[in-house]
């Protein structure tokens, strides 16, 4: 397995590919606890040691399941990246963001508890909370890694402006923001940002909530029953014109006798030894395609043709509603 590190060559390796969990809580349909937990077996197995979860993916479920999978195998084995702040409601919806620096104390005691742990490797807010200061939030995480319960701090789909002054109170490990073919946003102002202060970003979405897997369809959105067929990409023309930008990188993918998916995970990973792509695979089968990627060294002939099947800006819709637009600090800068 490759690695990359975290805050230069002191900090802690983590694969370079990283097991994105939150599919296996039910945020894309229902998922199998069995085969979730032997996906999880066999990234670790693998060498696969970055599990990013979120104490709101389930409710509590997927820091469970996590324990469950763990159980028996040394702690250090895993690097387990825990977003906390989105708050739910019993029916499952979002009804907003708590990182007030009680609140992040809290939240940390809950997952601690439902994770078996001592300590969490990485600790991070999953969206910045516009009622409070972002040095606030980062002092009380600090506090926490002061206290020996935290690790490192990471941040969540933020601007280069907080990011900026978020790094100042404490080192910032990474930042986890969207990043793939069809979301190239950051390529403006906060990847040369995170550059500039020696942050790496995890990508998540890199395979676009499965419009960039190869496996999506038309028919499937129609009888999706999750949380995308709320999303503008994956409805009405938008479906269309995004699907279309998936054949035509599809015929790249041929040339190569790769998949789509193992091409738009190379594409990310070929976008600097910073970069480090979060894998939201549910089942055994689709984690082997997904590390199959690591195999594939695209030329530059290779990332030309990607660029002329998927520009940037070529993508349809927004990768969220309106709403979820709305309170991510990341998106008040230039969109690409």
């Amino acid at each position: 397995m490759q690695t990359r590190r975290l805050g230069g060559p002191a900090g802690p390796a983590v694969s370079a590919l990283g097991l994105g969990c939150m599919g296996m809580s039910g945020m894309y349909g229902p998922a199998d606890r069995v085969e979730s937990v032997a996906t999880i077996h066999e990234a670790l197995d693998a060498g696969m040691n970055l599990l990013d979860t979120g104490d709101f993916y389930g409710m509590g479920h997927n820091e469970l399941l996590l324990r469950e999978a763990l159980e028996g195998r040394r702690r250090d084995d895993a690097f387990i990246a825990v977003k906390f702040g989105a708050m739910r409601s019993p029916d499952g919806g979002f009804i907003g963001v708590d990182a007030r620096p009680q609140a992040v104390k809290n939240f940390l005691s809950y997952t601690l508890q439902r994770l078996g742990t001592d300590y969490i490797d990485l600790y991070q807010p999953a969206r910045v909370d516009p009622a409070v200061p972002i040095e606030d939030t980062v002092g009380a995480i600090a506090e926490m890694v002061q206290a020996g319960y935290v690790r490192h701090i990471g941040l969540s789909e933020t601007g280069a402006d907080a990011l900026r002054r978020a790094h100042a109170v404490h080192p910032v490990a990474w930042l986890q923001i969207e990043y793939s073919l069809l979301s190239r946003g950051i390529e403006a102002e906060i990847l040369p940002t995170c550059r500039e202060l020696g942050i790496p970003v995890t990508a998540y979405g890199v395979l676009s909530r499965g419009l960039l897997s190869g496996h999506w369809s038309r028919e499937r959105s129609e009888a999706a029953q999750d949380f995308r067929s709320h999303l503008p990409r994956f409805t009405g023309e938008n479906l269309d014109r995004n699907l279309a930008l998936v054949d035509a990188l599809r015929d790249v993918a041929d040339d190569r006798g790769a998949s789509v998916a193992q091409v738009a995970i190379a594409w990310a990973l070929a976008q600097g030894p910073d970069i480090i792509p979060l894998i939201g695979a549910r089942k055994r089968e689709r984690l082997s395609e997904a590390l199959g990627a690591l195999e594939l060294t695209l030329t530059r002939d290779d990332l030309a043709a990607i660029e002329r099947a998927v520009p940037p800006g070529a993508a349809a819709g927004d990768r969220y509603d309106a709403g979820q637009m709305a309170m991510l600090d990341s998106e008040k800068g230039t969109k690409i």
